[in-house]
């Protein structure tokens, strides 16, 4: 089997992440954190949508990790961020990294919204 590394332009993959922590070009960015290409976002969390809605139009669909499991997100976050236009999809934060950086290797307009592991 061969392996390719993966390009990713200009845009900056999740490096790797603790209990608390989401690592982006060797700075450890204190959860929760939003990231899209060019942008690393403070986010606080579940309550604030305000620090997401700029992404509308910007990019095709915003993985939300919800900590170390996957979990169901509000209804009030998730119709906020719905009706500005930006896909939502929940995972486990570790699955959120994963595919992430995934579709931004292969170009995608993607961004992600990490709260802490553990």
């Amino acid at each position: 089997m061969r392996l390719n590394e993966m390009d990713f332009g200009n845009a900056r993959p999740v490096e790797g992440y603790g209990a608390d922590f989401f690592r982006l070009d060797g700075v450890a960015h204190p959860a929760p954190v939003a990231f899209a290409p060019g942008h690393v976002i403070a986010w606080g969390g579940f309550d604030d949508t305000a620090a997401l809605l700029p992404l509308a139009g910007e990019i095709d669909v915003l993985f939300v990790g919800t900590g170390g499991d996957i979990a169901h997100l509000p209804s009030d976050f998730r119709k906020t961020l719905e009706e500005a236009g930006l896909a939502v999809e929940p995972m486990a934060s570790p699955a959120a990294c994963r595919t992430y950086n995934v579709l931004l290797s292969e170009g995608r307009r993607v961004a992600v919204a990490l709260l802490p592991v553990g």
